[in-house]
């Protein structure tokens, strides 16, 4: 099943609801069991991710002993959850607390037979091929995590990250990592916010969907502030008017592709950055399943269907979305009538780009059109036509995409109130600030009781459909 265990890493992402849950247990004097329930997402090109979807803990009745460094447990204490798991078609990892403040999450003897023992009646039940542990320990305001995933030959990759997002994110290596070094260059940042937001900056996977003045400007930031992982997407070409805004391009750059521009731009600021360059459209589901192993998405893409399949990647894949646009509204005749901006970050349980209002679907369903069609469609009054060139000034675009960032860091960092608003909004015109945040509408998708949170790959991808 997995080709090459020995070179996969894995990704556990979590909301922050889950992990808090596990947090309070690890604070407990006895050890404590569950079921958690996950979605994997796995390709031959990429390191593989599991999705947490439900976290069902075992009832006190079903302990046989439970005890500071031991426990044991009847089948009954976990089986439901194994027949849970089934009907959701997911993997079912077995789950264990070591508690105290002195504790760490390496297993112990016991805890690597109790693996053998269950291993294959957790596949069964759950009718996966996989079986997978994990354990952990309390470490300060997080947890401390050791763990591994096996397929039905046994082959064992080892979870090394968590990935926790929800108002705050938090990104934690397995127990006994070792970190790289950071570079000389970042020592302002360490100063302002320490070597461990650092070391998750140079750790994070990051994508940008657009890379025009304001996906230029996060992209540039990003890979200052010591980002070293980044995929850049767009499908157009750089034209002379976007020499007034792209960071990094030049007038000899015209006709080449933008993400081609930014990313030799990127790579010059930082050589030992790896940036992937897709020369292509988000709204492909081919394209779009590239981006599954992002850990953060930021949306700088003009059109309405791109924003579509942002929006449910929130959801179904638990990344967050940095959504940004930037409306500069002009009199034609030298004035200026507004410049508002907008960051609206998408997070699990978070209320997505639709409930919000933020996406116009009739445009969206326009813009998936072949262009012959969409023109008999518009000349026969059945679509809308679709935006022409809007203005566009450096100076805003950079502010919104500096805002952008700002978001990610707050969140990472947490020095903002809490809780903490999921959308900006930016009057740059009036000097205005305002924030608020939304819940889904219910029965949408990004409802948590519909059932689409955490569900991964699904078929069709992101249950939507996708343009031949």
């Amino acid at each position: 099943m997995f080709r090459d265990a020995g070179s996969m890493s894995i990704t556990l992402v979590m909301p922050t609801w889950i992990e808090a849950e596990i947090h309070a247990a690890t604070a407990e004097s006895l050890e404590r069991a569950a079921v958690l329930i996950v979605s994997l997402v796995h390709n031959d090109r990429a390191p593989a991710r599991l999705l947490a979807r439900e976290l069902h803990w075992v009832e006190p009745s079903a302990y046989i002993e439970r005890s500071a460094d031991g426990l044991s447990i009847r089948s009954v204490g976990y089986v439901h959850a194994l027949g849970r798991a089934e009907q959701l078609s997911a993997v079912a990892l077995w789950v264990h607390t070591h508690p105290g403040q002195e504790a760490t999450p390496l297993p112990s003897m016991k805890d690597l037979i109790v693996d053998r023992e269950i291993a294959n009646v957790f596949r069964l039940r759950s009718g996966s091929h996989f079986y997978g542990a994990l354990i952990f320990s309390s470490a300060g305001s997080g947890v401390a995590f050791a763990g591994h995933l096996e397929d039905q030959d046994e082959s064992r990759v080892p979870i090394n990250r968590l990935w926790v997002v929800g108002d705050s994110f938090r990104l934690t290596d397995s127990f006994g990592s070792k970190k790289q070094n950071l570079s000389a260059s970042f020592d302002r940042n360490i100063r302002a916010f320490g070597s461990a937001v650092q070391h998750t900056l140079a750790d994070l996977q990051i994508g940008i969907v657009g890379v025009g003045g304001t996906g230029s400007a996060v992209a540039e930031q990003l890979v200052r502030l010591g980002v070293q992982h980044i995929t850049l997407v767009d499908p157009d070409d750089l034209s002379a008017t976007n020499l007034s805004r792209v960071y990094g391009s030049a007038p000899s750059d015209v006709g080449q592709p933008k993400v081609e521009v930014v990313g030799s731009h990127l790579s010059r600021i930082n050589p030992a950055a790896r940036v992937e360059c897709i020369n292509g459209n988000l709204v492909t589901e081919a394209l779009a399943k590239r981006l599954v192993t992002c850990d953060v998405l930021f949306g700088c893409t003009d059109d309405n269907a791109g924003r579509l399949v942002l929006s449910r990647m929130a959801t179904y894949l638990l990344t967050p979305v940095i959504d940004c646009g930037v409306l500069l509204s002009s009199l034609g005749d030298g004035r200026i009538a507004g410049i508002d901006g907008r960051v609206t970050v998408l997070t699990p349980g978070e209320a997505c780009l639709v409930c919000r209002g933020r996406i116009d679907l009739q445009r969206a369903a326009a813009e998936l059109l072949s262009y012959e069609e969409r023109s008999r469609r518009v000349a026969e009054g059945y679509a809308p036509a679709l935006a022409g060139i809007e203005p566009a000034v450096i100076a805003f675009t950079t502010a919104i995409g500096a805002a952008a960032v700002s978001e990610l860091l707050e969140r990472l960092i947490r020095f903002g109130p809490e809780p903490r608003p999921s959308e900006i909004l930016l009057r740059l015109h009036e000097r205005q600030v305002s924030t608020n945040s939304s819940k889904p509408k219910a029965g949408h998708y990004c409802d948590p009781d519909a059932g689409k949170m955490g569900t991964g790959v699904t078929i069709p991808f992101l249950d939507q459909t996708w343009p031949q």
